[in-house]
């Protein structure tokens, strides 16, 4: 708690200064990974049994209801650390469909803001997607589209994933364009998160090249952490923000964050930090006069709060989940989500 505060005070210090020279707006962008956010309805063609009222984790209309209930809570407060309207864009991963987002944006944190979201149907055998959630009143969508994850080897076939689901549009009146992702598995291997993070290198590389000034946000459930070579070398993020020179070099601000001690998620004892958002070079030169002319990133977080946590027990303060095997929980998420903030000098 006292480095949250810490980097909140930090935060307002920098917002203070900038603030005292010209109007600046602020914007927050969020990422969260919503651990199985599925219906009670069986989709044709989908691996989604056990997520049936008749399945193994006998997933009925209570379960789905409270689930959509602390999802939302937590989706309505991300980002209000240093925003006070919340985050203007969040991406999401492993919802099941356009009716749980349908269901999701209907609940009342959500719905008194107006959020809306994109989403479209990906070939995953269990049926999880990405998608992005957005205030209209902020975010002006222009265009959305999903470039398939490409299969290498025959028998991939069987293992059909999700792609890089990608949506641009308006933001502060500049060019913004969120990569959503959620990389094959720690059970898949090394190879397919390497594979994962080549095909998004070459997706962010068209996206530069078609518009070399657009703010470019790339987030997603890497499954490996940010020093990890799918994320460091395959994808290049870089961890300081002076190694970022060229137009196609990319920031990544949670490798710090991991090193410092805080994570997404805990296996066995260890956070990793799989959630993560990152930032193209347009989003962290601010070399300009005067000060945040454009879109500038000036802080990021792991989001959290006490409920999010197990309350006792040998896993005491890791994400409370929705179920463990056969136990409902009345959790939240196996993840944590992430934040980066961003300020524009209007003036």
């Amino acid at each position: 708690m006292k480095n949250k505060l810490i980097l909140l005070v930090a935060l307002l210090m920098i917002v203070g200064q900038a603030m005292a020279k010209g109007k600046i707006e602020r914007y927050a962008i969020g990422f969260y990974n919503l651990e199985n956010l599925f219906d009670t309805i069986h989709d044709e063609g989908k691996n989604d049994s056990a997520f049936l009222p008749n399945g193994s984790n006998k997933w009925n209309t209570e379960k789905y209801q409270l689930k959509l209930n602390n999802l939302a809570k937590v989706l309505g407060l991300l980002g209000t650390d240093s925003v006070a309207n919340g985050c203007s864009v969040i991406g999401v991963a492993e919802v099941e469909n356009s009716r749980v987002l349908d269901d999701l944006c209907a609940q009342p944190p959500l719905k008194k803001r107006n959020i809306k979201f994109e989403h479209i149907e990906g070939p995953d055998v269990r049926g999880i997607d990405c998608a992005l959630l957005y205030d209209p009143a902020v975010f002006k969508v222009r265009d959305t589209k999903l470039v398939p994850y490409v299969q290498v080897l025959e028998k991939d076939s069987n293992y059909f994933t999700r792609g890089f689901f990608i949506v641009s549009g308006t933001l502060a009146n500049e060019h913004l364009t969120v990569v959503v992702n959620h990389l094959p598995s720690r059970y898949s291997g090394e190879f397919y998160r390497k594979l994962g993070a080549k095909q998004l290198r070459v997706v962010v590389d068209s996206l530069l090249k078609d518009d070399p000034k657009v703010k470019l946000v790339v987030m997603g459930d890497m499954n490996d952490d940010p020093m990890d070579e799918s994320m460091a070398i395959d994808l290049g993020a870089r961890r300081y923000v002076w190694e970022v020179k060229n137009l196609g070099d990319l920031y990544n601000p949670f490798w710090n964050t991991l090193v410092e001690g805080h994570g997404t998620l805990e296996y066995m004892g260890r956070w990793n930090l799989f959630d993560q958002i990152i930032l193209s070079k347009s989003l962290v030169d601010n070399s300009s006069k005067p000060k945040y002319k454009s879109l500038t990133f000036y802080g990021n977080n792991v989001f959290c709060r006490d409920y999010m946590l197990e309350p006792d027990g040998p896993f005491k303060g890791t994400p409370l989940r929705t179920i463990i095997g056969p136990r409902w929980l009345k959790g939240y998420s196996d993840h944590l989500p992430t934040v980066v903030y961003f300020m524009k000098n209007e003036e």
